[in-house]
């Protein structure tokens, strides 16, 4: 059964959208490796699976431009506080035992970078990545929390497009934050403020002004 989240008929209704999904249920993971291969590597559509549910999702300009902040944000802050990082923004996260399958908006490494440095990532034998963001504006039938839960990712972050919601791993089990995990200095009031500079100041002005409050906070 095929179910469409949003209408992608309509190009006025379109323009104002932030993301398309359509959403395929009782999915096999054979079906669902197919779908991946028939798809390729060059596309802007995301693909999550999990328990049976695919999802294919494109994202449009106000996800984009969520994702594109909040990764800045987060670069700025490795620099800042000379830690290593790698990024593997939208890869593929497959663990065929778990029946799951996520392409987040941005994911990394960074307390654990030095486990996957130079290598080609795989979860059955590689840890999870330190941190995964995704931007969720519009409805999802997967199940985010639950899934990056079960691949025990440490650090989850959600941003609906007006609310942000952090999620740290404790003993197996999500709870919800103010402060990251990864960087115990930032609340969710500094990353608020941080999207806001990016909009009304542009990104360039939010990136000095952001490094200048924070290389002050750190005396340095």
């Amino acid at each position: 059964m095929v179910t469409i989240n949003e209408i992608i008929n309509n190009a006025d209704i379109e323009q104002l959208l932030p993301e398309k999904r359509v959403a395929l249920d009782n999915i096999s993971w054979q079906n669902y490796e197919q779908i991946l291969n028939a798809l390729c590597e060059n596309r802007a559509a995301r693909v999550h699976y999990y328990q049976g549910i695919l999802e294919i999702m494109t994202p449009l300009e106000a996800h984009e431009s969520s994702s594109e902040n909040i990764g800045i944000l987060i670069h700025i802050l490795t620099e800042e506080l000379n830690l290593n990082i790698k990024s593997l923004a939208s890869t593929t996260l497959k663990i065929p035992d778990k029946n799951t399958g996520a392409e987040p908006d941005k994911c990394y490494y960074i307390k654990n970078e030095p486990a996957v440095r130079g290598k080609t990532v795989n979860l059955n034998q590689d840890p999870p990545p330190d941190l995964v963001l995704e931007v969720d504006i519009t409805h999802t039938d997967i199940n985010k929390k639950q899934l990056y839960q079960d691949i025990q990712v440490p650090e989850f972050w959600r941003y609906n497009g007006k609310i942000l919601t952090i999620y740290v791993l404790e003993t197996g089990e999500y709870k919800e934050s103010e402060n990251s995990l990864t960087f115990p200095i930032l609340t969710k009031a500094i990353i608020y403020e941080f999207i806001s500079q990016c909009r009304n100041n542009g990104e360039t002005q939010a990136k000095r002004k952001f490094r200048t409050q924070l290389r002050q906070f750190l005396k340095y």
